[in-house]
């Protein structure tokens, strides 16, 4: 063997040395990245499994125009009722928002919602475009996507 063939061993060498330190660092992010992902998948799974709670009523006051939902948190998991998304006849109403006031158990001061706690949210009907009455379907939606449903019914104070 000559010169030649020793020198191009070496560049072959000295080429896959300088791939496989490129190929190493990238294939060892991508794998990071693919397993953060698979974890952030299973931890919002596991918070949906623990979330339970059950729309309790939903009654519209026709003296002062106002619905009123009750809920109960059933599960293990506290949500925030800031986050919570009310959807009547079809409309989105911000719960966080200046559309909606909440309290939990009667604390309007709180924005946390633990176990066996009720959140009470009042919607005055000159916030929404739709006209509640007997028989508008309410829907809540918690931040993890979990929902439950009623039926509203008329009361006069």
């Amino acid at each position: 063997m000559g010169v030649s063939v020793s020198a191009s061993t070496a560049i072959i060498v000295a080429g896959l040395f300088f791939a496989f330190t490129t190929f190493y660092p990238v294939a060892a992010n991508g794998l990071d990245r693919v397993s953060d992902a698979q974890h952030g998948v299973n931890e919002r799974a596991l918070e949906r499994q623990n979330t339970d709670f059950s729309v309790t009523n939903a009654t519209y006051d026709t003296a002062t125009s106002t619905l009123t939902v009750n809920a109960t948190n059933e599960g293990s998991i506290g949500l925030v009722a800031a986050d919570a998304t009310l959807v009547v006849g079809n409309e989105y109403v911000d719960v966080g928002g200046a559309n909606a006031s909440t309290t939990v158990d009667g604390d309007a001061d709180t924005a946390l919602w633990l176990g066996d706690e009720t959140l009470t949210i009042e919607v005055a009907q000159g916030d929404t475009t739709t006209t509640i009455g007997e028989g508008t379907r309410v829907v809540l939606v918690v931040e993890s996507g979990v929902r439950d449903a009623a039926t509203v019914t008329e009361v006069s104070a």
